[in-house]
């Protein structure tokens, strides 16, 4: 009986940088590839008249801290350390502003509900997020 060596093993099986260079060349295209899809929901997001509005306006603190407190403050703590929803301290460094606004808007996270503010409301509550 007559074994034949199959050459694709045998040059994977003595070259193993071939290897390496296959699994860095796959590793690559899933990077790029979802930087691509994260970049086209962002860029989706953005494209909401919604959010355009918000993001055109410029929030005032005094009134994003009334809009909290009165909305806010009973989950989150008065000064957004925490209760029975998490703390909202350096909020703004963790989540971009588009982030924020749909977070807030779409009550994806039980047991928050949906937040509908004008585009001025929401624009002062995310200014007053960044001071927390």
């Amino acid at each position: 009986m007559v074994i034949l060596a199959d050459p694709v093993l045998e040059e994977q099986t003595l070259n193993p940088e071939l290897s390496l260079q296959k699994a860095l060349l796959v590793l690559l295209a899933w990077a790029i590839a979802l930087t691509v899809v994260i970049f086209g929901v962002y860029q989706i997001r953005l494209s909401d008249p919604y959010v355009r509005d918000v993001l055109a306006y410029q929030g005032q603190v005094p009134r994003g801290n009334a809009i909290f407190q009165l909305n806010c403050s009973d989950c989150h703590g008065s000064s957004g350390n925490g209760k029975v929803g998490p703390s909202l301290r350096h909020v703004s460094n963790r989540r971009s502003q588009v982030g924020l606004i749909y977070q807030i808007t779409s009550g994806k996270t039980p047991p928050m509900p949906k937040f509908q503010a004008s585009p001025a409301e929401m624009a002062d509550l995310l200014e007053y997020l960044k001071t927390l």
